[in-house]
């Protein structure tokens, strides 16, 4: 069904779930997966006074090294062959555009996310990459909601 599938992880309790999902699918299917981690630029706080930007940037840095370290011993654990990746997301490419970037050079057959199911105002401000991924995808996406799992459990 699926040979290639590539997984956006934050380090969340969310992305950790969509990470389960696509692992769990991997298995059973005998798909290749990568987990993409991106570093996210804030821009708007670039300009503050005594702001250094590089300290969140490093740290961004060192949170998917981590990561990756943690996500290459549970899938040789589990038989499933893949790598984690880092992107970079900019001014000109956010999130959503660099992971479904990344999906297109992996050859990814699906994409698998989290969510965390905001609704109304809170959504309107702090946007969806989900969403925007949905939307602007090339191929089937598969969400998983925070409140997946274990006893529903939001994150």
């Amino acid at each position: 069904m699926y040979t290639r599938i590539l997984v956006a992880v934050d380090g969340s309790h969310t992305s950790r779930r969509a990470f389960d999902a696509a692992l769990a699918l991997a298995k059973s299917t005998g798909a290749v997966m990568q987990p993409f981690y991106v570093v996210e630029n804030t821009p708007m706080y670039f300009e503050a006074p005594g702001y250094d930007p590089s300290v969140l940037r490093n740290r961004l840095i060192e949170e998917g090294r981590e990561l990756a370290a943690e996500f290459a011993k549970v899938m040789a654990e589990q038989g499933v062959k893949g790598e984690l990746v880092v992107g970079e997301a900019s001014t000109l490419d956010d999130v959503s555009v660099v992971v479904l970037k990344a999906a297109a050079d992996f050859n990814a057959d699906l994409l698998v996310m989290g969510t965390h199911g905001r609704r109304g105002f809170q959504r309107l401000i702090l946007g969806s990459v989900a969403e925007r991924c949905v939307r602007q995808a090339s191929l089937p996406v598969l969400l998983i909601p925070s409140a997946a799992g274990k006893g529903g459990d939001a994150a």
